[in-house]
């Protein structure tokens, strides 16, 4: 029997998951993998050598360095992963919505920028506190993870907070999801999403990859309208003289 399904007094119930949240999950190729942990090495043999990102940051961690999105492997990480993972990201939500209620998220109309890309470096007692990002998505790469973070405890992982608190006494376990850090795993979520990273105890760094993606609405150019000939009607719009905001 579908658990999701059942008969309460001959009449047939369903259960429905309200106000759903989407976060895409993907996979990093291995290869990229291990030269973006190798770059990680070089940068964190002399830090100095990278703006420190901590000022703009809310994180609480030993090192969070800015990564230069000029270099050929951060701009093949943008443009094979970081971007078509935004971009699956609007297709699965926005397509669900009727043609006429997506606003300018129409394939044509807007362009994904990447506009920030830094490297974590959490030690032990380290943490990142409930926060939001800028701009219109966010997204997180794992790099390498201390083998004492693990599924048995909080330490060290990913909350994605809900719009209240995670209580389940009153059964609002729907209002945290805890994402366990994997090397070469990586999300992408709207910039707006809340989202921490738990302490974690023991030896070992945390070495992940954060990001943020804006993407920017385009001016789309009005066709022209048919000449109206002696006696004909034509549609007129009360609000096509009214200013159009430039981005989101």
């Amino acid at each position: 029997m579908d658990p999701e399904r059942m008969d309460v007094e001959t009449n047939t119930v369903e259960l429905i998951s309200l106000f759903p949240r989407t976060l895409l999950k993907g996979r990093l190729p291995d290869d990229l993998l291990q030269r973006l942990l190798e770059h990680g090495r070089q940068l964190m043999q002399r830090p100095e050598s990278s703006p420190d990102a901590s000022a703009k940051l809310a994180g609480q961690l030993s090192q969070q360095r800015e990564l230069r999105p000029d270099l050929p492997l951060t701009r093949e990480l943008s443009q094979t992963v970081l971007l078509p993972g935004c971009e699956r990201w609007i297709r699965h939500v926005i397509d669900r919505e009727p043609p006429q209620g997506r606003g300018p998220w129409t394939p044509g109309r807007y362009q994904l920028q990447l506009i920030d890309l830094w490297l974590n470096v959490q030690r032990q007692g380290d943490y990142n506190p409930t926060h939001t990002h800028g701009g219109s998505f966010s997204g997180v790469i794992f790099l390498q993870v201390p083998p004492q973070i693990t599924s048995e405890r909080f330490d060290g992982q990913l909350c994605f907070h809900g719009p209240e608190e995670w209580h389940i006494q009153s059964f609002r376990t729907g209002m945290a999801h805890y994402v366990l850090p994997v090397p070469g795993d990586y999300y992408v979520f709207p910039a707006w999403q809340p989202h921490s990273v738990c302490p974690f105890r023991g030896e070992g760094e945390r070495w992940s990859i954060a990001f943020n993606v804006v993407a920017v609405p385009q001016m789309a150019r009005p066709a022209p309208a048919p000449p109206a000939g002696p006696g004909r009607v034509t549609n007129v719009s009360l609000s096509s003289s009214r200013p159009r905001p430039g981005g989101f």
